[in-house]
């Protein structure tokens, strides 16, 4: 296996499980849902909130077949980044995959265990709202904003 392939391997286990263990530690240890938000510092609180759709809270699901639909494709999306990840060689490219695939799949065992992705992390600054997301989600924006970055910003390869 080469080193790119462990590499994104690991990137994608640690995402998922600080994002798992996140969620779990929230919902049964300090029980998020029985106990009410907190806010760690002046511009982060932290609270519970299910969101059964999208990014952004787009396309909201409350039927078992748009719920179903939504891990279905989730776990369809990591597959094809997957392939993707493991055919690649450049490092940038191989991590941001692999922050995205990790996401995907926290994001997609939430839907199919709690029927909605568990999100906690509100940033606010004066009258400044920043919407609800978790660890997942952070991941799949970084890795989004690496891929862009290696699309606009390519490697120069010399030709022999």
């Amino acid at each position: 296996m080469t080193q790119a392939r462990r590499l994104g391997l690991l990137v994608v286990a640690l995402i998922f499980g600080l994002d798992q263990a996140s969620k779990l530690w929230l919902l049964f240890g300090v029980r998020l849902a029985e106990n009410g938000p907190f806010a760690p510092t002046s511009f982060m609180e932290i609270v519970l909130a299910w969101n059964r759709g999208i990014s952004y809270g787009l396309f909201q699901q409350y039927s078992d077949f748009g719920r179903w639909t939504l891990v279905v494709v989730s776990f369809i999306a990591a597959a094809w980044l997957g392939r993707w990840m493991w055919r690649e060689t450049r490092t940038l490219t191989v991590v941001s995959l692999a922050l995205i695939i990790g996401g995907a799949l926290g994001n997609g065992v939430d839907r199919a265990v709690y029927g909605a992705v568990v999100d906690f992390v509100h940033l606010h600054y004066g009258s400044f709202s920043w919407y609800i997301f978790n660890l997942a989600d952070a991941a799949i924006v970084v890795g989004v904003a690496g891929l862009l970055y290696e699309s606009v910003f390519p490697e120069t390869r010399s030709s022999a």
